[in-house]
């Protein structure tokens, strides 16, 4: 009986690729998108500028100077580079000043936000059910109401101050995240990691922050990313009706609003704190976009 020829030179291939990190993948997929990459180095330099805003202001926000012709001067005047308003205080340093206030107020908010959302998405999506249906009728009542109203009419009712602006705020904005992490958790629960987390008998609190959250959190970052943006603009809409941060602490809002007395003959008063919310609004949109791309494992390298 004839025996089966083997090949006993053929080889076998082998992939010898290095196997890549997760955060490896997404940073070269983030990398792709150049106006994200641009918008992420814009919002570092400019948190930087707000951090170290006493030490790169050439002046203090109060600073006046109330010397005859010292009040309105135009963009390019020695020692004010963007000129001064309507009381002689240099707009650059005001504007620097502000962005402190501008995007403390949305990070912030949006951190309350995020929190939240995500202890109402978590205990609904986790255990389903009767507390299912109770938060996210909660939830869609909330959605029901418009939110810059509402704001504005608690501001007027608490009073205005950075601390109660950036409750208001995440107080009104956490319900996009709660659906958001419902949904994921109805989904991840029913994985083989849960059922085994499960079936080792843990408790379902460590099973939710510890197995099934970190999971959810790709599509959160995106909304907590492009959630600052609507903050910051909410905040300014606030300062603008006067019902925001008071002066004399400045932020782009009632930067706006103090300027519009000043529209035609003094435009560069309205220019700036407004161009100032136009790019951080749409680097934050940028940054989000390529946010969304990088954590989106559906898309092929």
């Amino acid at each position: 009986m004839a025996k089966p020829k083997t090949n006993t030179g053929a080889t076998v291939p082998v992939n010898t690729a290095p196997v890549q990190s997760p955060g490896r993948i997404i940073w070269r997929r983030f990398k792709k998108h150049r106006l994200a990459v641009a918008s992420a180095v814009f919002l570092i330099f400019l948190g930087l500028v707000a951090i170290l805003a006493p030490l790169v202001a050439p002046y203090n926000y109060k600073t006046q100077d109330l010397a005859a012709g010292r009040q309105l001067l135009p963009v390019g005047t020695p020692g004010h580079v963007l000129g001064t308003d309507e009381l002689g205080r240099d707009i650059l340093s005001r504007l620097i000043y502000g962005s402190q206030v501008s995007l403390g107020v949305g990070f912030s908010s949006m951190a309350v936000s995020v929190v939240i959302g995500m202890i109402v998405g978590a205990l609904a999506g986790y255990y389903g059910g009767w507390l299912d249906n109770l938060l996210m009728r909660f939830t869609d009542m909330v959605l029901a109401f418009p939110s810059l109203f509402l704001l504005i009419v608690l501001a007027a009712f608490i009073g205005p101050s950075p601390t109660t602006i950036i409750l208001i705020i995440g107080g009104l904005s956490w319900m996009g995240v709660a659906r958001l992490v419902r949904s994921s958790f109805l989904s991840l629960k029913q994985q083989e990691f849960a059922e085994a987390a499960r079936a080792l008998g843990l408790q379902d609190s460590r099973i939710i922050v510890g197995h099934i959250l970190p999971n959810a959190m790709a599509p959160v970052i995106v909304a907590a990313t492009l959630g600052v943006a609507y903050a910051i603009l909410y905040e300014s809409a606030l300062s603008y009706l006067g019902l925001g941060v008071q002066p004399p602490l400045p932020t782009w809002g009632n930067m706006l609003s103090q300027a519009q007395a000043y529209l035609l003959n003094a435009p560069m008063l309205v220019l700036f704190p407004g161009l100032a919310i136009f790019l951080t609004v749409l680097a934050i949109n940028f940054l989000g976009d390529g946010l969304r791309d990088a954590l989106d494992p559906r898309l092929k390298e």
